[in-house]
């Protein structure tokens, strides 16, 4: 009689049944965003930055975030390359809300700066020039 040991976190018949799992789950989402057109992926991208962008500078709702600039600057920056670089790929009505949330952004920075950048350097504006 042959007694099988329960399969205990660790074991290789564990480890095997979670790979796949996993494995199921990453082929899923890849033909998943397959179908996704590049547009929508690049304003997804810029929204999910924006919104971060947003509450490190204290816009959100919660009164409780804390202001952290550094993470504020480094957001509006990578939203600024991703806008510069994306707007030829999309359409404009799609590059011109992004732009204008990316300003709005910016100047939001300018605000909440106890010393601010001089014009011309501050977050993103390496990609989008004097934002005043």
């Amino acid at each position: 009689m042959s007694h099988s040991s329960p399969t205990t976190p660790g074991s290789d018949e564990s480890t095997h049944r979670y790979e796949e799992a996993v494995n199921e789950s990453v082929d899923g989402a890849l033909r998943d965003i397959a179908e996704v057109p590049a547009v929508e992926i690049i304003t997804t991208a810029a929204v999910h930055l924006m919104s971060a962008a947003a509450v490190k500078l204290g816009l959100a709702d919660n009164p409780d975030e804390q202001l952290d600039l550094d993470e504020a600057r480094k957001l509006i920056n990578a939203l600024a390359g991703l806008i510069t670089a994306g707007a030829p790929e999309i359409s404009d009505m799609h590059a011109r809300s992004l732009r204008d949330g990316l300003r709005s952004l910016q100047l939001a920075f300018r605000e909440a700066s106890s010393i601010p950048d001089p014009i011309g350097q501050g977050p993103g504006e390496k990609w989008t020039g004097p934002v005043s």
